[in-house]
């Protein structure tokens, strides 16, 4: 999972970027990067490892001058942190364009081998956004002309839409003449746009993962990019829309609104706050009708994305609602970072129980969901371990049975902890006298009731329906070789060097 952030303007638009990335800071903690743009085309590159407050300093915040401007935070879905992946990424022919992506390409093998082959183009990295980049600069490639015009670009996304499969959100930079974005024909991933007025000039004109960026900075929410559309922002803050993928429907992933989306953005017209509250609205009703008789004394959240949901869960259930963990905010989300012995030793240095909320109380323990099943574990022991005479536990979404292949870490099945068991069996694995997962009707039904006009989402990590097609067992064969925590800590040795199979790194 990735964030990404554009904006045109008339003045410096290097601190605003700044902030924007670092709002989308959840989205992504591995690498972030910047490029921006004078008026008189000159570009400026910086991108590195690291947070966005340790990439960017006040040195390379002063050289990066320009009115307009692109940036990116992303995390490994591949385990690979090079600063060699970070984006944006550029290329010099045709108009010189840089670009950055939210998502994951499923065709990317075929796609390479075309650019090589045919398209006569040389890839640098092991990043499908690099394969996108050029799949845009070959289609533009075609009806190049000195001129360019809005036109010339919405043929050349239509162009990227015919040849690219799989998710994407992009936001890329054309010096000399603005900005484009788009999005892949299902609206897998999120992408907003934004304006701001300014008195006697031309209005600001900003695109972003979610609209939390917005609203930190002060712009008005438009609306979002929709399915297979393409948004083209010329240089005097001009807007061109047109939508560029004729078998374009939206089908936004399910897990955005789960976990990765912060819960004061809106996705689709969808508040991800209200979501999560009809998830533990859903939850506990589902609880109440299985478990009449219950015996819990107390719910609590673990923190920070199942507060939402927990709140609900104890409404619903007639109990109490305590913060029975502490959480320390300088530790980085456990979900995204790479392998399995670093995700253990920092949920112990992520969260401290208050034992006087558990002693000798029978507690429900609330999380959106439930992945690997490691840090569900050590939190059940820590609860016991504060006092708890009996811990449950309950998860505001289905069962993760199946990878993610359109951009989130979603590890290969043999890691998930679902993956060929039932609840019963989860239950003992993590140590939880009873285990309830949401059903996937109620999750579906919590999100769309957000927006009527939603019939459809990317359901995959939980049902293995995987909505673009293109994704077949081999596939996921292959996906698991590049993804398990094996292969990402020989990547990350520099013992293991893949050359037939790309799963991107984001």
């Amino acid at each position: 999972m990735c964030g990404i952030v554009g904006l045109v303007s008339t003045q410096p638009v290097n601190q605003l970027l700044y902030d924007g990335l670092s709002v989308l800071q959840h989205r992504g903690q591995d690498a972030g990067g910047m490029m921006t743009c004078e008026p008189d085309g000159r570009l400026h590159l910086r991108k590195d490892n690291g947070m966005v407050k340790d990439v960017f300093n006040q040195a390379n915040m002063n050289e990066l001058q320009g009115n307009y401007g692109i940036g990116h935070v992303r995390y490994p879905t591949a385990g690979c942190s090079s600063s060699a992946e970070a984006q944006p990424f550029y290329v010099n022919s045709p108009y010189g364009i840089s670009l950055a992506h939210n998502g994951n390409l499923v065709n990317v093998d075929e796609l390479r081998d075309d650019l090589r082959q045919k398209d006569l183009r040389y890839l640098n990295t092991t990043s499908d956004s690099e394969v996108l980049l050029n799949v845009f600069a070959g289609e533009l490639q075609r009806n190049a002309t000195p001129e360019l015009t809005p036109a010339h670009i919405f043929e050349a996304v239509k162009g990227v839409h015919r040849r690219c499969n799989g998710a994407y959100a992009v936001v890329a930079l054309i010096p000399n003449f603005g900005l484009v974005a788009f999005r892949d024909r299902l609206g897998i991933r999120p992408l907003v746009v934004g304006t701001r007025e300014r008195e006697g000039a031309q209005a600001d004109v900003m695109v972003a993962s979610e609209s939390v960026v917005l609203d930190a900075v002060e712009f008005d929410l438009l609306r979002d990019v929709a399915p297979g559309e393409a948004l083209v922002i010329t240089l005097d803050g001009q807007m061109h829309f047109q939508k560029c993928a004729d078998d374009a429907s939206l089908a936004p992933c399910l897990f955005e609104f789960v976990y990765m989306a912060r819960p004061d953005s809106i996705i689709d017209d969808i508040s991800v706050y209200k979501a999560r509250l009809r998830m533990g609205d859903n939850l506990g009703e589902q609880i109440k009708e299985a478990w009449g008789d219950h015996d819990i004394d107390v719910v609590m959240p673990i923190p920070d994305t199942s507060r939402t949901s927990a709140v609900q869960v104890a409404y619903h259930l007639g109990v109490k609602y305590r913060e029975g963990f502490i959480k320390n905010r300088y530790v980085g989300r456990t979900f995204i970072m790479p392998g399995q012995q670093q995700r253990k030793k920092s949920v112990r240095q992520k969260l401290n129980a208050i034992d006087l909320e558990f002693r000798g109380k029978n507690v429900l323990l609330v999380d959106d969901s439930i992945v690997r099943g490691t840090t569900s574990r050590q939190i059940i022991q820590m609860a016991r371990e504060a006092g708890a005479k009996k811990v449950y536990m309950a998860s505001a979404a289905p069962a993760v049975r199946y990878p993610n292949v359109y951009g989130i870490d979603m590890p290969s099945a043999s890691e998930l902890i679902a993956h060929g068991r039932s609840t019963d069996e989860i239950a003992e694995l993590i140590g939880a006298d009873k285990l309830f997962y949401l059903e996937l009707d109620r999750l579906k039904d919590a999100v769309a009731a957000g927006n009527s006009l939603i019939n459809q989402f990317d359901t995959s990590v939980f049902d293995g329906q995987y909505v673009t097609g293109g994704v077949d067992e081999e596939y996921l064969a292959q996906l698991e070789a590049a993804r398990n925590d094996d292969a990402k800590a020989k990547k990350e040795s520099g013992q293991h060097k893949d050359a037939t199979l790309d799963i991107r790194n984001k």
